[in-house]
């Protein structure tokens, strides 16, 4: 069984037991948190496709980390002007341990 989930911005394919790399949540190592955010669910016998999303699926979860990504570097330059910027940036992410999909209504 996977679901399709909405979050951040972004769509995830989920299942249980796996973990999951999402945008920073407020929500503290240890926490439980539920994404109602579906948009599609595949139970293996039916798939259900939400419009946008799926009324009482919620996929729920629990946060196993809460962290920053890799350094990147943005560098900004133009050719023959003596200008060139150099930044970097870390992208803070929330790891979630995916425990159960529940789906309910239609």
């Amino acid at each position: 069984m996977y679901a399709i989930i909405e979050t951040g911005g972004k769509q995830y394919r989920v299942e249980e037991g796996k973990i999951l790399r999402v945008e920073k949540l407020a929500a503290v190592k240890g926490d439980a948190v539920v994404f109602d955010r579906v948009l599609m669910l595949n139970d293996g016998a039916a798939i259900k496709v939400g419009r946008p999303f799926l009324e009482g699926c919620r996929v729920e979860g629990k946060v196993t980390r809460q962290a920053r990504d890799r350094k990147i570097i943005v560098f900004k330059y133009k050719a023959k002007k003596n200008y060139r910027r150099k930044q970097g940036h870390r992208q803070p992410f929330t790891e979630v341990l995916i425990n159960t999909i529940e789906a309910g209504g239609k």
